[in-house]
């Protein structure tokens, strides 16, 4: 992979890693996890004092991004948008990537708060755009192994068996995570689950269409 074949990819990869490294090392996380952290909450009232300042609640969805709770998920979540993102923007162009994952990224938090409107977890990192990338990714390059399913075609089944995997895989890792009498398991699940669900499903939802636009040409 190189920066001319990948430069949004790899752009993203290295800007987030640096400044969620920063972020880290500077021993601020837990400030800039309230301030700056996607929080269902703030959509609907004002958290903090007069004076206090924060990300714009709105803009929040793209501010977490930069912000991972540990250097664990900065590696992981970094080595899987390498390794997903390179093909997928090599497919669909890299305008149409930097695309996908702002769409990724405000499904996962739009997700989120229509689940848990008043949650005040902070949704961190950039899990919820990466699961649109890898969204995009398993549908683009994935070869349909399942027949048509009554009036459904082969791709539909194919789109459908893809979208109860990855749901069944956030929801196993979010029940991963301990619950407490401040974190139920709604809770959790509302963090933990929906949001890379609702990024997955935004993926999937804008792969074709993203590539249409891309070879609309040829």
């Amino acid at each position: 992979m190189t920066f001319r074949e990948s430069p949004a990819t790899i752009t993203i990869a290295a800007v987030t890693a640096l400044v969620s490294a920063l972020i880290l090392i500077s021993g601020y996380l837990p400030e800039a996890a309230v301030l700056g952290g996607f929080i269902p909450a703030r959509l609907q009232t004002e958290l903090f004092a007069p004076g206090v300042w924060a990300v714009p609640a709105l803009l929040t969805p793209f501010s977490t991004l930069f912000v991972h709770g540990s250097a664990l998920q900065i590696f992981f979540n970094a080595l899987m948008l390498v390794i997903t993102g390179q093909k997928t923007e090599q497919a669909i162009g890299w305008p149409q990537f930097l695309l996908l994952y702002v769409i990724g990224a405000t499904a996962s938090a739009a997700t989120y708060f229509l689940v848990a409107p008043g949650a005040i977890m902070p949704l961190l990192g950039m899990s919820g755009a990466l699961s649109a990338v890898i969204g995009a990714y398993s549908l683009l390059y994935g070869k349909p192994r399942n027949p048509p399913i009554g009036p459904f075609s082969a791709r539909t089944v194919h789109v459908a068996w893809l979208a109860v995997a990855w749901a069944a895989i956030s929801v196993i890792g979010a029940l991963l995570v301990p619950t407490s009498a401040q974190r139920t398991i709604w809770d959790v699940l509302a963090w933990g689950a929906a949001a890379p669900i609702g990024g997955f499903l935004a993926g999937l939802a804008a792969a074709r269409p993203l590539l249409m636009w891309h070879w609309r040409k040829a």
